[in-house]
């Protein structure tokens, strides 16, 4: 891996990480959708995976606005949390425990990609990537809604069904 030495240096490598990221997510969600008994839980996931795969396009053109290839770095990160989902679903579990685990591990998933998608965002605009900037602000609210649907299902009757 190259040095890196300028704030663009970093932004690249945020938004490669961050393309490696929804790549191992679009690989995860359907998996999780189909460990779970909840039917508003299943339909948030399915969603959610359409929604990733806009993202991983958005992430393209962000990257081709930058000119830079998204390239095949793995993101580490995104690894351990999608591993510890796949260990959420193995679990000899309650259907109803099983689901209140699958939204605690997607939640971690949720939270990351608001950090990096937040991060990446302000080093654009920074840069005077208006574009990049805008699209990355557009894919922060979409993880920041899905977070706050998970929080309501788990709130709402999940976590209570899991007791």
């Amino acid at each position: 891996m190259a040095k890196l030495r300028t704030l663009e240096d970093l932004f690249e490598h945020q938004l490669k990480d961050l393309y490696s990221a929804e790549k191992q997510l679009i690989e995860a969600l359907p998996k999780m959708a189909k460990a779970t008994e909840d039917a508003k839980l299943r339909k948030a996931f399915e969603t959610h995976l359409e929604e990733t795969k806009e993202q991983k396009a958005r992430l393209e053109k962000v990257c081709e606005l930058v000119g830079i290839s998204p390239g095949r770095m793995k993101c580490k990160a995104m690894e351990g949390l999608v591993e510890e989902g796949e260990e959420t679903i193995e679990e000899d579990a309650e259907p109803e425990v099983k689901d209140a685990g699958l939204i605690a591990s997607a939640q971690r998933i949720e939270h990351y990609e608001i950090a990096g998608y937040g991060t990446a965002a302000h080093y654009a605009e920074r840069l005077g990537h208006a574009e990049a900037a805008q699209l990355l602000r557009l894919t922060l609210e979409e993880e920041q809604k899905t977070d706050t649907l998970l929080n309501k299902l788990a709130k709402g009757y999940i976590n209570q069904k899991a007791e």
